[in-house]
């Protein structure tokens, strides 16, 4: 009998090899792999320093500064007349243009005067008529006292009767206060003269001041009329050689400005020319714009002197006037954009807390408001490669510098531009990398 087959199971593929042992010195370069792998992603998470900032920089000088108070406003002449009439009639001469030069009485025209020559003529005749009636009255008080002397002496002599005496001095009384009263009268018809002949002399126009024609209001033909309570006014004539300047200056530095104080102008005809100036007056009333609106707007007149106007200067020119007020010959100073500010709770240290956790702000109070924050005036110092921050007190301004009363001393570099790292990127301890002004590629900001 034969022996019984055996099948067996297919395979899929030939026999698994032993496995291999990793050699030592194939697990030392795998764990070095791995540990590097480690130390890039721990290097990758880990917080970059931030690069420095590109400054410029500047040394805080001591010396003098003076205290510059600028404002906007118009020239105008120094002494400007509004000629009006007094009296009301049509205009029938006018014979001076706007530009024309005048003298002071030359005559500029003549009112229609018919009107006013007949009342002239009215008050000599009562004036006439008035001394005439003082004469008579005097003729016959001269006859009465004749009278009375020849009685007087007839009653000496028992001739007349002292009724007669007495009739005699009553006559001369009589006559001696109608002559009195002609004499008023005489003053009264005079009066009256003299203001007739005022009146006709008004319809003559002339010159009150030597000047320009700055303007002609009227024409030939038109009415003017006089009035004690409103002008209707003819011409102006303005003294052109001799010119202010009207600015307004805001109140929180009017209270620095006196008069005498000297001053720089710039109109804008003349961009060129800067005219000395003094200042004649500071007005005591304000000029409030947009009251009772968050665009409120307080102002104060300073009137300025022009000690030498440009020839062409005309009235109503626009201008610009720096004035000197304060000077303190002895100060720290920087420049103005040197100067900036942060809130009072960034000036405060840091309390410490732990690493990584932020801090713990109070949460806010429903229906209470935010107090506003604090600014503070600050500067920041070049140390070390470093900007540190140091708050400061300022006092006098100039167009372009300021002066550092306190937290500052001369001859420290302070930071000044360019402006955008100076009002965001800049901070206490921040790294600072200087470049010089006027260096290759620079770039600055300006403040708006």
């Amino acid at each position: 009998m034969d022996a019984p087959t055996v099948t067996l199971p297919p395979t899929d593929g030939p026999a698994a090899p032993p496995p291999v042992r990793m050699s030592w010195p194939r697990r030392i370069l795998a764990a070095l792999f791995v540990l590097a792998i480690a130390g890039l992603v721990a290097a990758s998470l880990k917080p970059k320093a931030e690069p420095p900032v590109t400054v410029q920089a500047v040394a805080a000088r001591q010396g003098a500064i003076t205290r510059v108070v600028t404002g906007g406003g118009k020239l105008q002449a120094a002494t400007e007349v509004k000629l009006s009439s007094n009296i009301t009639g049509d205009l029938v001469d006018l014979a001076i243009r706007e530009g024309d030069q005048v003298a002071k009485g030359q005559v500029l025209g003549h009112i229609d005067a018919r009107r006013y020559g007949a009342q002239l003529s009215q008050a000599e005749g009562a004036r006439n008529g008035a001394a005439a009636d003082l004469q008579g009255a005097r003729v016959r008080a001269a006859a009465l006292e004749a009278e009375y002397k020849r009685v007087a002496t007839l009653a000496a002599g028992q001739n007349a009767s002292g009724a007669e005496l007495e009739k005699a001095r009553a006559e001369l009384d009589a006559a001696r206060a109608t002559a009195a009263a002609a004499e008023q009268r005489l003053a009264q018809a005079d009066a009256a003269l003299r203001e007739g002949r005022h009146q006709f002399s008004l319809t003559t126009l002339t010159a009150p001041i030597d000047g320009i024609v700055t303007q002609r209001v009227k024409q030939v033909g038109e009415r003017v009329r006089g009035s004690d309570f409103s002008e209707d006014v003819i011409m102006v004539i303005a003294t052109l050689s001799r010119m202010e300047m009207k600015a307004e200056i805001g109140e929180h530095e009017v209270v620095y400005v006196k008069e005498g104080d000297p001053a720089e102008i710039e109109v804008d005809a003349f961009p060129e020319r800067k005219i000395k100036a003094k200042v004649v007056e500071v007005a005591r009333n304000a000029t409030v714009k947009n009251a009772g609106t968050e665009q409120e707007v307080t102002t104060f007149i300073v009137r300025m002197g022009l000690i030498d106007a440009p020839a062409g200067a005309l009235p109503g020119m626009s201008a610009q006037a720096a004035i000197s007020t304060d000077t303190r010959p002895d100060a720290v100073v920087v420049p103005i954009s040197a100067l900036t500010v942060r809130a009072e709770k960034d000036l405060k240290p840091k309390a410490a807390g732990p690493v990584g956790e932020p801090q713990a702000q109070a949460p806010p109070v429903p229906g209470k408001k935010a107090r506003k924050e604090l600014l503070k005036k600050v500067v920041f110092v070049v140390e070390g490669g470093a900007a540190k921050l140091r708050q400061v007190e300022t006092g006098l301004a100039s167009d372009t510098e300021i002066e550092i009363t306190s937290g500052l001393k001369a001859g420290e570099q302070v930071v000044e531009g360019p402006y955008k790292a100076l009002s965001k990127e800049l901070a206490d301890g921040r790294t600072v990398k200087e470049e010089p002004l006027g260096g290759k590629g620079e770039k600055k900001d300006k403040a708006p």
